[in-house]
Order: C-alpha cells, then sequence, then structure tokens
C-alpha cells in the first residue's frame, strides 16, 4: 500500500476476542461496554435531567471512628454523634466532585463531532462480495494491490442468535489492514444492537450497512434494498448505528428501487446529518439488477449534491483502470470507487489501476493465483478433506466469475467491457482455453490440478447463476 493508506483510519475501541488472525469470536456477554472518554467539551455535557441518577449525591460519609461516633478529647470532653457529623459532612463536596466526574467518564461517548473520520479518498476499495468474498480470496486481492477489504454481508438476526457460520464471515486477516464488515437488516434495534456487539467482540475500521442488496429473500424481509422504499426507517437505522458505536458507520444503496424513480439525490444532504461517515451509490435500481449499465451521471449527481462532510463513492461496472481514471476525472468530488465484479473477473484489476496499464497476463501466471487461493484456503479452512472440498466449492464458484475474461492479446478494442459476452475461443495455450470455458466440467477440472480428483459423484452448479449477465445476485 501506498504511503496514504493509513491516513484517517482508525480502529474499533471494542475489546472483543480476536484469534491469532485478528479474527472475530461469537460473543459470549452481550452486555455493552462503554469506553471512557478523556475530555468532554462543556456544550457536550448531558443535560442534568439526563444524568439523574448519576449526579445523585452519595449516602452520607462515615467517620472512621466507632458507629456511635464519639471520640475522647485531650481535655476529657465527648465529641458526640451530632457534633462529629458536622465534622463528618465538610468532606462531603469534594467526594460529591469526584464521584460525577468519575461517573460521566463511565457513562459519555464519544459526540460525533469528536469522532476521526475514516479517508476511503483514492483508495481501491474490494466491494463486500457474497459467496465469493470470503477471506482466502480477500488475501488474494490484498496481494494483488487492493486497500480496503470488506467482509461478506451477514444478517443481522443471525448474529444475535449467535450463529458461529455468520460470526465467520466478519473474521480479519492479519494482511487486512484497512478492514470493514457489512451486515444487513430491516430495524433500527436490531442493527445497534448488533453493531455494538461487533464493536466489542471485533476488530474493524469501519462498520457497513447494507441497503442496496436486490435479492429476494433479504427484500422479502425488509432489508437490503427494501429500506430504500422507507426513508424514515434508513434514518432510524443509520442514527441508531451511529450512536450506539463509536466506529464510523457507512452505508451501501442503490439509485432507488424502481425502474426510473431515482431518490438517493433526494436523500444525499441528511445522509450524513443522520450520521454515516460515508455512502456508497451502486448506479442501478433494484429493480434493474444488472440488465443495463451503471448509470454513473447520476453517480456524479449525487455526489455534487452532498454535503462536504460526506464521503461519496461510486460503485459499478470499473473493468479497467481507464474506467477508474474516467470516473476520478469527470467528476473529481467522488471520494472513490468501489469495485466489485470487475475484480471477481480478473483480481488484477487492483494492480492495473495503480501502475496505470493493461496487463496482458498470461494463463500461467493467472494459475499462480489460483495456486495462492487454494494455499489460503487450506491454511483458512483446513487441509482435512471437508477443507479440501470446501476450497474446492468456493473455487469453483469464483471460476464461475474469471472465465469471462479475455486476455488483452486476443482483443480487437482494447479493453474489455464488463457487459462483453465473451465468444468462443482458443486461447494462445491449452490452458488458457480451458480457463475460457463457461463449463462446470471444465472449472472441475482445473480445480482437480490443483486440489486432487473430485470425491465420486461429485456435481457443481454456481451458487448464485453467477454466469448470467443479467442475474448476477452480489448486492
Amino acid at each position: 500500500m501506498g504511503d496514504n493508506d493509513n491516513d484517517g483510519q482508525i480502529v474499533a475501541n471494542g475489546s472483543g476476542d480476536v484469534d491469532g488472525n485478528s479474527c472475530c469470536k461469537a460473543p459470549v456477554d452481550s452486555s455493552n461496554k462503554l469506553d471512557g472518554v478523556a475530555e468532554v467539551l462543556e456544550e457536550d455535557k448531558p443535560d442534568e435531567a439526563d444524568v439523574g441518577d448519576e449526579l445523585r449525591p452519595p449516602k452520607k460519609t462515615k467517620c472512621s471512628v466507632d458507629e456511635t461516633c464519639s471520640a475522647p478529647l485531650n481535655d476529657g470532653q465527648v465529641l458526640h454523634e451530632k457534633d462529629m457529623d458536622i465534622s463528618c459532612k465538610q468532606n462531603e463536596p469534594e467526594t460529591i466532585i469526584e464521584n460525577i466526574v468519575e461517573d460521566n467518564d463511565k457513562c459519555l461517548k464519544l459526540h460525533p463531532r469528536e469522532k476521526k473520520l475514516i479517508d476511503f479518498r483514492e483508495k481501491l476499495y474490494l466491494a463486500p462480495l457474497t459467496t465469493v468474498g470470503n477471506l482466502p480470496y480477500r488475501r488474494v486481492c490484498k496481494v494483488l494491490g487492493a486497500d480496503v477489504t470488506c467482509g461478506e454481508m451477514a444478517m443481522c438476526t443471525n448474529l444475535l442468535q449467535g450463529q458461529a457460520s455468520e460470526w465467520a464471515l466478519l473474521r480479519r486477516h492479519s494482511s487486512e489492514d484497512f478492514f470493514g464488515v457489512q451486515i444487513c437488516g430491516a430495524y433500527p434495534d436490531t442493527v445497534a444492537r448488533t453493531v455494538e456487539l461487533i464493536e466489542q467482540h471485533c476488530t474493524v475500521d469501519f462498520i457497513d450497512i447494507n441497503m442496496g442488496c436486490p435479492i429476494d429473500i433479504v427484500v422479502n424481509k425488509g432489508a437490503g434494498s427494501a429500506l430504500l422504499t422507507k426513508p424514515m426507517r434508513m434514518r432510524s437505522v443509520v442514527e441508531a448505528s451511529s450512536r450506539a458505536v463509536d466506529t464510523p458507520v457507512t452505508i451501501k444503496v442503490r439509485t432507488g428501487y424502481f425502474e426510473g424513480k431515482n431518490r438517493i439525490d433526494s436523500l444525499i444532504q441528511d445522509i450524513g446529518n443522520w450520521g454515516a461517515s460515508a455512502v456508497t451509490i451502486h448506479g442501478r435500481t433494484r429493480q434493474q439488477r444488472y440488465s443495463k449499465l451503471a448509470d454513473w451521471d447520476y453517480v456524479y449527481q449525487c455526489t455534487r449534491a452532498a454535503p462536504s462532510s460526506l464521503q461519496v463513492l461510486g460503485n459499478g461496472d470499473v473493468f479497467s483502470y481507464l474506467d477508474w481514471n474516467n470516473h476520478k476525472s469527470d467528476c473529481p468530488e467522488l471520494s472513490t470507487c468501489m469495485i466489485a465484479r470487475g475484480a471477481l473477473i480478473k483480481p488484477w484489476i487492483f494492480t492495473e489501476i495503480k501502475e496505470q496499464r493493461h496487463w496482458d497476463i498470461s494463463s500461467g501466471e493467472r494459475l499462480n493465483i489460483l495456486k495462492d487461493y487454494v494455499r489460503f484456503g487450506l491454511e483458512h479452512w483446513g487441509s482435512d478433506s471437508k477443507g479440501v472440498e470446501t476450497t474446492r466449492h468456493f473455487l469453483l464458484e469464483w471460476l464461475s466469475y474469471t472465465c469471462r475474461y479475455i486476455p488483452v492479446g486476443l482483443l480487437d478494442v482494447i479493453p474489455q467491457r464488463i457487459n462483453w459476452r465473451p465468444p468462443s475461443y482458443f486461447g494462445r495455450d491449452e490452458l488458457e482455453t480451458l480457463m475460457a470455458s463457461d463449463s462446470a466440467a471444465d472449472w472441475i477440472r482445473i480445480s482437480e490440478m490443483l486440489l486432487g480428483k473430485v470425491p465420486s459423484g461429485f456435481t457443481f452448479a454456481p451458487k448464485h447463476k453467477s454466469n448470467a449477465y443479467d442475474r448476477a445476485e452480489n448486492g
């Protein structure tokens, strides 16, 4: 990463358990632990009515003598309880002040204006990707030049139920030095409690709330892009979440729910006031899915209308360093571009952007990237038979995307566009031809080159129909 990669990064104050790879562990104690605040501005102190019990004086300070509170004096007189009570009360004001300061330190969190803003500007951001965006894949992208990585989308209800498989989606590798997690929920209380648990039990730089996922099972529960039809609930979710934690909260949206009815431009002024540190705008509606190219003109319109305090990121169809350059030059106010399917098809896009070149990568170099993925997968899921087959399964999911890549040396027009349906072609060697196949049987052959023979009766079909150009499901 460059010299500016750590600018603006912060680490959550959570005190949760983390394994050797800075991985999250499912919470055991769900109590909310609040960190102390070193200094509170006078204008940010709560009203007297808000602190209530915290400001109530403690019980009367007891003397350090007998319960009778009588003590002999030098001249033989006795100081009785009533007199001693007066002398004891002289120490009470100092005691009260100390208790007030101590209680305030424990109960107050950072005011939004005191939070350190996270900085996405000019950084290469690998989008959170369902199924394929697992930890081994993110490690591959880090090696190839990604600056920011984000875990797969996790459902809030599953996290609150303590499902280990869902908490595993939030695991972070030590190489991910700028890392966030993405969650998806429909209700403010559910999302707010989830972000509290994440801050307590995980080490993350930001928490992203998905408000753009188009998958039916998510939308039917009122989450994902369904929130785009309920702006007041969007507001409640963001406000409740940002107030619950010190970790920066970001959101990811689509332009709208229905085709031809974009609505983010009417909300962009308010989103920063709700408490979000950044918003990523995917230039498509939910109804549109991936059937048309992303509407970057609308993304630019929203970016220019956003308040200066809100970072706006664009997302959609970035597939070459020229795409990246054009978006940045067309709209300098844009903080950065999030890269999703482009990184699935060719993860070396991060290298191309940083080196400003079209990489005519050879089949051997592509195979080495797959070897790295397999090695990372066996480290992550285990090298026993179960770990091998888990690694194989996710490798095959990924190969269902990489087959769309057309080598630069074979193109008549450079660069390749992400919506092109590649024709059948012979590569420059047998391996390149094999990698271009859209047949699951050929993907299995590639997996056998790296992981050995598949079990008898083995079959594979992509989980998200990822080889269909108009039905890709990553939000």
